[in-house]
């Protein structure tokens, strides 16, 4: 195991490095690209006879299991690290406009982008049954707080887009990771759930994921106040993540969900009441590494993973009406309601063009494919997954920028 960290976190590097130095990308996006660059170059090299950079490649990233690294192990730190900064008075003067779009929105999303691929698919060569086509719907419509929050940074949105980006980001997580369990059981067992039998689980995961994390925020911060030591105190923070989100699973509530809401009860709270100057230089300056270097190995796993794809020219073909799908969803859930309830929304013109644009998906949606069981279904949602990700991290990440500058530069610059 320590070989297999040590291998990932030098190539995150090297790759870091020559990002930084000769091309200038935002990080995520830089180690992604020149990843999935030197992926397609022993690709190439296979097929040219030349198979030994591929076959180490393959056995590397064979011997992690991506969907329990991240899932298990980087998710509710990357989580924790995003709510940390988000202002929680500022959140709470949208909290409707977010839960109907991270709740209403990632439900409707789902049945649309499953409906719509079944019926799009039938008109190429691959074959994907209903159930899976809901399956991808659940894990591709939820938006990755993880792309979301790294990317947005540098896109130099007005702060009200940014935060219900990435209030929504943060929530529909623990709502789409719930709806992909619902019918991933679906999927595979041909028995379908009642409606009530799918809101009570609803319940019980995002409601006692919330519940728990109120808990585990109230205790961390009565601990934080009770003593002054930025040692101990980041210790805290970092106990609190791991063990609360090892809690969660035990208890078979949302960990996603735990997670943020610890976040935002610390990075609020916690940081102006429980905290000194000192400390609170220490806890950001931890957790903001922490998130930069899981973002990075993340970013680099995904550009990696396309040498384990089996891709096809059908499956190439079904990606592209997935990306439009996707997207289309995404219109008609988030940017649509943005646009015709614009004062309901309280955002700016403009806003739901960058909140269509910006809606990214990430690692999650690739470990929650990865995740299910071996099947050709199976191969298909992760080959579609694949493309999805890699066109809004790259397609969408790199011009997000460029979007919110046409869409609202007199809110920018108010702003």
């Amino acid at each position: 195991m320590l070989d297999i960290a040590a291998a990932f976190l030098v190539i995150t590097a090297v790759l870091a490095y020559f990002n930084r130095k000769y091309i200038g990308l935002p990080p995520a996006i830089g180690v992604m690209t020149i990843a999935l660059g030197l992926s397609l170059v022993t690709i190439v090299l296979d097929r040219a006879g030349v198979g030994v950079p591929r076959d180490y490649e393959e056995s590397l990233l064979r011997s992690v299991d991506f969907s329990e690294l991240l899932m298990q192990g980087m998710l509710s730190l990357l989580l924790f690290a995003g709510a940390l900064h988000v202002d929680l008075s500022a959140l709470r003067s949208y909290r409707w406009q977010i839960a109907a779009l991270a709740g209403v929105g990632t439900v409707a999303s789902t049945l649309l982008v499953g409906f719509v691929l079944w019926y799009g698919l039938s008109f190429t060569s691959v074959a994907l049954p209903l159930p899976y086509c809901l399956l991808f719907g659940a894990l591709i419509s939820p938006t990755d707080p993880i792309a979301v929050m790294g990317i947005l940074r540098s896109a130099g949105a007005p702060r009200d887009v940014e935060l219900v980006i990435a209030g929504e980001s943060l929530f529909n997580d623990g709502v789409g990771v719930v709806l992909f369990s619902l019918l991933a059981s679906m999927a595979v067992s041909g028995d379908a759930p009642t409606p009530v039998q799918g809101a009570m689980l609803l319940m019980r995961e995002a409601g006692g994921g919330i519940a728990l994390g109120l808990a585990l925020g109230y205790v961390a911060y009565r601990m934080l106040k009770s003593i002054n030591s930025y040692q101990e105190e980041v210790l805290i923070t970092l106990a609190t993540v791991i063990g609360g989100y090892a809690l969660a699973s035990r208890l078979h509530v949302s960990g996603p969900l735990a997670m943020v809401v610890v976040g935002l009860i610390v990075g609020n709270h916690g940081r102006a009441l429980a905290m000194s100057d000192k400390t609170r230089m220490h806890v950001d300056m931890f957790w903001e590494l922490i998130d930069e270097i899981l973002n990075a190995v993340l970013f680099v796993l995904i550009g990696l993973e396309v040498v384990v794809i089996a891709f096809s020219s059908g499956l190439a073909v079904g990606g592209l009406i997935a990306i439009a799908i996707t997207l289309g969803a995404r219109l008609v859930t988030a940017g649509m309601p943005i646009g015709l309830l614009r004062p309901v929304f309280r955002l700016p013109a403009g806003a739901w063009k960058v909140l269509t644009w910006g809606g990214l998906r990430g690692g999650i949606s690739v470990a929650l494919a990865l995740s299910l069981p071996a099947s050709p279904q199976r191969d298909i949602v992760v080959g579609l997954t694949y493309m999805v990700v890699v066109f809004s991290i790259l397609g969408q990440g790199l011009s997000i920028g460029k979007v919110v500058r046409r869409s609202m530069p007199c809110s920018m610059h108010s702003s």
